[in-house]
């Protein structure tokens, strides 16, 4: 058990009950699970109603008896929690291991603040250095859209199902398939190539979209830094 992404997950529950938001939109993934323990754990958060990323994320909150909406009938959300597998100096991020990006960005896009909690070792230089860029692909595109990426000096793969064989496939029906890019100078230039692709929906770099990044050492300590938000439905 991560030290910092539990006090990361204090934090950011202290910070949304401070708010008494009226929505909560909740992302995917370990640290969002420790975020969800801390926040049930007060009778506030009882009073609020949730938005979900994903499946797991709807049945952990359903679980402690909170209230959660379908995400297609809510405009927007008061404030986003969620974790990344990535953050660069500037809050540019890599998100997605956990299959959710594309409702992820969609919840993150509509939220009027959106908060990030991780742990020390998702810090990087630049984007790319450690973790993959995970992309949804149309089942039927998944053969140009692999080549495609080839073409562009990239490697890809097809993340694998961890229950069945074949592809991993998200709560959308689109196929996960991770894209290695190394390191990358210019973020916003590869995201634009790879939605630049007919058959890519989505992918997992969150770029303009931070308001606050919430950082737990393994020590306990708590760093915060904000970022410029550049997109979304409130700016």
């Amino acid at each position: 058990m991560g030290m910092g992404k539990i006090v990361a997950a204090r934090t950011a529950a202290r910070l949304v009950l401070s708010r008494n938001p009226e929505i909560v939109g909740v992302g995917t993934g370990s640290t969002v699970g420790f975020f969800i323990e801390e926040l049930s754990a007060s009778p506030k958060a009882m009073g609020m109603k949730y938005v979900a990323s994903s499946l797991d994320t709807a049945r952990k909150l359903a679980s402690r008896g909170l209230v959660v909406l379908d995400p297609s009938v809510v405009e927007s959300v008061d404030i986003y929690i969620d974790g990344a597998d990535e953050v660069d100096p500037a809050g540019r991020m890599v998100k997605g291991r956990g299959a959710a990006h594309l409702a992820e960005k969609m919840l993150a896009y509509r939220s009027k603040t959106n908060i990030f909690i991780v742990d020390e070792s998702k810090l990087v230089s630049r984007l790319g250095e450690k973790k993959p860029v995970p992309i949804s692909v149309l089942p039927e595109a998944i053969e140009f859209v692999l080549r495609s990426i080839g073409r562009l000096g990239y490697r890809a793969e097809v993340r694998s199902g961890s229950c069945k064989d074949g592809p991993c496939i998200d709560d959308n029906g689109f196929i996960v398939v991770d894209v290695w890019t190394g390191p990358m100078k210019n973020p916003e230039n590869v995201e634009l190539q790879l939605k630049s692709i007919p058959g890519v929906v989505e992918t997992g770099l969150f770029i303009g979209l931070t308001d606050l990044v919430i950082v737990g050492r393994s020590d306990g300590r708590i760093e915060e830094f904000s970022a410029s938000r550049t997109r979304g439905l409130h700016l």
